[in-house]
This record gives C-alpha cells, sequence and structure tokens, in this order.
C-alpha cells in the first residue's frame, strides 16, 4: 500500500493510510456491515447496480476519515459509524451520476454500472443512495451534522454543473477550475472531516480545524487526480489514463499547457479539445506539451502547497494517533504522483 515520497531530509520513506486503516477497522467492519444493509431492497436491480460499485475495490478514505475525525476527540457513541455510511453512499452516488455524465466507460478497473445496467439505472440508483444517506443523517438527530453534509450534497451537484459549463471551453480561468473542484471534490471530504468533531461535541475552533483539513486534503486530492490522468497508470486512477482529455474536460494541467503555449500549440488544444479530436496520438502530443511548459509538476506543486495548509490546520490539535494518521493521510494523497 506504500509510495515513495521524497522528504526534505533526503530520506525515502513509504506514505501510508495503514495508520488509519488500522484505527478505524473496527468502526470500518461496522460501516460496512451498514453498507450492505441500506443497499438493500425488494427491488432486484437496486443492490445489483449498488454493489458492482461499492465492491468494487475503492479505498473508502472520506468514511474513514469521518470515523478518525470522531475518535481524535474521543466520541464512544455509534453515529458516527451511520454518518460515515452516509458519507459513502453520497460519494458512491456522486460516482454513478458521474459517469453517466461523463460517458466513463471504466471505473476501478471494471466496467461502470452504466455500461453493464444502462443510464438510467445508474442514475435512479445513485439516487436510491442518497436517500439512504439522508435516512441515515436523520437517525442520528444532528441538525448541524445534517446541515453540513446536506449543504455538501447541494455544493457537489452545484460543482457537477459548473464542470459540464466548463467542459472544452478552453477559455476557463484557473480561479473558475478551484470553484469546480472545490465544490465537486472538496466539498464532501470536508464534510467527512468536519462531522467527526460535530457529533463529538468539541470547541468551534476544533471543529474549524477538521474542515479546513478536509477542505485542503480535498483540493490536493483532486490535483494529483489531475495530474495521473496524464502521467499516472489505471491503477492509480482506477479508470483509463487520459479519460480526462477523450471526454474534453478542462482540469488545470491543460489551463496552464493552453495559456503558456504558443499560437500553433493552442490551435492543437482547440482540435482536440474542444472539436472533439482527441485520440491517442493527441494525448501524447498533449503530455509532451504539458512537460515542456511545466504543466504537470505545477499542478503537482499546488497539491503540495493545499497539502501543506491541511497539515497546518491539524498543528494547533492534541497529539493523538488519530492526528497522526491524518497527516499520513496528506503525504499519502500527495505521493501518488511523487
Amino acid at each position: 500500500m506504500g509510495v515513495v515520497l521524497n522528504l526534505e531530509d533526503g530520506k525515502r520513506e513509504a506514505a501510508s493510510i495503514k495508520p488509519l486503516i488500522d484505527l478505524t477497522a473496527r468502526d470500518m467492519q461496522r460501516v460496512n456491515e451498514l453498507i450492505l444493509s441500506k443497499a438493500g431492497s425488494d427491488v432486484e436491480m437496486i443492490p445489483e447496480v449498488a454493489n458492482h460499485l461499492i465492491s468494487s475495490g475503492g479505498k473508502r478514505l472520506r468514511p474513514m476519515i469521518t470515523l478518525a475525525a470522531a475518535q481524535m476527540f474521543g466520541y464512544a457513541g455509534d453515529a458516527h459509524v451511520k454518518l460515515a455510511t452516509s458519507v459513502e453512499f453520497m460519494h458512491t452516488a456522486t460516482l454513478l451520476h458521474d459517469d453517466v455524465v461523463d460517458e466513463s466507460d471504466m471505473r476501478r478497473g471494471k466496467r461502470t454500472a452504466r455500461m453493464i445496467w444502462g443510464n438510467q439505472a445508474s442514475v435512479l440508483v445513485g439516487d436510491f443512495l442518497l436517500g439512504q444517506a439522508f435516512r441515515m443523517m436523520v437517525e442520528v438527530g444532528s441538525l448541524d451534522a445534517l446541515d453540513i453534509l446536506s449543504s455538501a450534497a447541494t455544493v457537489i451537484a452545484e460543482g457537477e454543473v459548473m464542470q459540464l459549463s466548463a467542459a472544452k471551453n478552453l477559455e476557463t480561468t484557473e480561479d473558475e477550475y478551484f470553484s469546480v473542484i472545490k465544490a465537486k471534490t472538496a466539498a464532501l471530504f470536508q464534510a467527512a472531516a468536519e462531522v467527526g468533531p460535530v457529533i463529538a461535541a468539541t470547541s468551534r475552533a476544533e471543529r474549524a480545524a477538521l474542515r479546513s483539513y478536509g477542505l485542503n486534503l480535498g483540493l490536493a486530492f483532486q490535483l494529483v487526480d489531475d495530474a495521473l490522468d496524464y502521467g499516472g497508470s489505471t491503477s492509480d486512477l482506477g479508470k483509463n489514463v487520459g479519460d480526462d482529455f477523450r471526454e474534453g474536460k478542462i482540469t488545470l494541467p491543460v489551463i496552464l499547457a493552453y495559456r503558456r503555449g504558443t499560437a500553433e500549440e493552442r490551435k492543437f488544444w482547440s482540435g482536440a479539445i474542444e472539436s472533439g479530436g482527441a485520440d491517442d496520438a493527441g494525448l501524447e502530443k498533449a503530455i509532451g506539451l504539458m512537460r515542456r511548459h511545466g504543466a504537470i509538476a505545477d499542478t503537482i506543486g499546488r497539491a503540495r502547497h493545499f497539502g501543506g495548509i491541511a497539515r497546518d490546520a491539524l498543528a494547533p490539535l492534541d497529539r493523538t494517533p488519530q492526528k497522526s494518521a491524518l497527516l499520513d493521510v496528506i503525504e499519502f494523497c500527495v505521493a501518488r504522483v511523487s
């Protein structure tokens, strides 16, 4: 599970989420049982579609963050299990919807649900999972937690619409791009981290610390994903390398390479992204242009910047095994491209 990370002191060590997995193992077993229970339905297709994605090998990083964030403040109830399950259902629903919008064929090395059962089933099962997530939030009985997660659901939907509006638009600015990823990716990381201290009845400052941690971790996570699409592997991404390029997605590496390129290079980007001329040869050329203009390296640099903010957000909190594990998550996410 470890990956190589270059540290400032020159040593090469492995960044791993194993401490987080170990600390949350008992609670995650309960989360997994609840996932299977709540994904069940008398409508046969619902559990088939849901379990196709739920059992496909995702790390379940977001619910583990929720569990660890509650544990680090000494929470001893079981509401965090339902909230962690809600977070995972929200994430799964988003993936089902995303694959339809993006017309994706692969997810985590498997055919997407839409390729097996169709677009309509994928969207409707995603809606079912969202409904189950909100039922569990209500069962917890925390208005603050319900407000955080329901607000995140709204923001995520807004982010998807923003991304749809920016699709194939090479005039998208870096600020507009960050608005998209803050909404579509970072918002759920932020909510997953914040609901832990909320149900543990912590101070406003402690809640703000986890909120900032989650937001900036989410930004770093998405930036790394965007960089990996042009320099990673299918196993790293859980989808085909170059999918963003083929789908005409405007991500930061594209924005930087386009703006830094010559007039002739911008014509290439226009033909590949805006006119739908993205093929394997075009992908190879795109990667070459990104490297020439430092677009991938600068995307990774920005990821490290947000990772640093996430680390600083936790700095004032007491040292606990959970805090240490959450810090390891930052290194793990960024080190995927090291």
